[in-house]
């Protein structure tokens, strides 16, 4: 049988809003409903419930690849390069408040192993891992472990932003770029007075 892969995102759709209204007590029922599809069709996409929650990472880790790695071919040096991803972080995040919500609510309640979650997101570990240890090696970042600071870019862009959401006026270009200095700042060896996208 031919599967439809516009039903298939409907139903990761339904799924990851389920998720993040409901958490993990959200019904297959529930996301068929949602979905606009038959409970049983689920199963043609998805072996089991957890079975579709991992096709929810691998999505959002698709996404967020999409997002934040830059074609190979991209100019810019080290710093061009950890500013662009900065900007792009803060991009992903604010321009998709549903999208934030998943991905905060599966950063904060992990519902796949370790070794699942590393494997489902590790292109953008290793691209973000990457380029702090080759600024690192430049010289232009602390000597602190590459891993450390990409979480700790992460972490902190998702936060500020998640708080900053209850203010109901646009993320403004002053405020995206305090973000970003405070962002660089955190984990340069030289702090900056002033960020603008590269």
């Amino acid at each position: 049988m031919e599967l439809d892969p516009a039903r298939r995102e409907r139903i990761l759709d339904a799924a990851a809003k389920l998720i993040v209204a409901n958490g993990l007590q959200c019904s297959m029922a529930a996301i068929a409903d949602a979905a606009g599809v038959a409970t049983g069709s689920i199963y043609n996409y998805f072996k089991s419930k957890d079975d579709l929650i991992r096709g929810v990472y691998a999505r959002l880790a698709t996404t967020v690849a999409a997002h934040l790695i830059p074609s190979p071919s991209d100019p810019g040096g080290p710093r061009e390069r950890i500013i662009r991803y900065i900007y792009d972080y803060i991009d992903f995040i604010w321009q998709d408040r549903q999208r934030a919500l998943l991905f905060e609510y599966l950063s904060n309640v992990p519902l796949i192993s370790g070794e699942e979650l590393n494997a489902i997101f590790d292109e953008v570990t290793q691209y973000s891992v990457g380029l702090m240890s080759t600024a690192k090696a430049e010289g232009l970042l602390l000597d602190l472990p590459s891993s450390t600071m990409s979480g700790y870019i992460g972490g902190g862009i998702r936060n500020t932003l998640k708080w900053r959401r209850f203010n109901p006026a646009p993320l403004s270009d002053r405020e995206r770029d305090e973000i970003a200095l405070m962002s660089w700042n955190a984990i340069a060896v030289s702090p900056a007075r002033a960020m603008s996208s590269a």
